[in-house]
């Protein structure tokens, strides 16, 4: 039975008859409290629920850690820069084209 579909159909009579039926198993000092304790109750929740889905959708940033016993590796890397040779290449002159 869906629940929603129910409390959807009950018509203006039902629910009074529920309501009065409420407020004689409580009382009218109870019935306050117990709204506001269910009110504090949906707003906690939705906190909750907006807290996993924070905590779902945000992508933290990997962490590398080095297993331990394994030292750290650098490789040094020449301090100038590789210049390209200053005069172009000379064609080769034993190599004579053929006509």
């Amino acid at each position: 039975m869906n629940i929603v579909g129910f409390i959807s159909n009950l018509a203006g009579g039902d629910m009074i008859i529920i309501l009065a039926l409420a407020l004689m198993f409580f009382g009218a000092k109870r019935l306050p409290e117990l709204a506001r304790g269910l009110g504090q109750a949906v707003s906690e929740f939705n906190k909750a629920k907006d807290d996993v889905h924070r905590q779902l959708t945000s992508v933290p940033e990997p962490s590398v850690q080095t297993p331990q016993g394994i030292q750290e590796h650098r490789v040094e890397t020449a301090s100038a820069p590789i210049q390209p040779p200053s005069t172009p290449a000379q064609p080769n002159e034993d190599i004579k084209p053929q006509v």
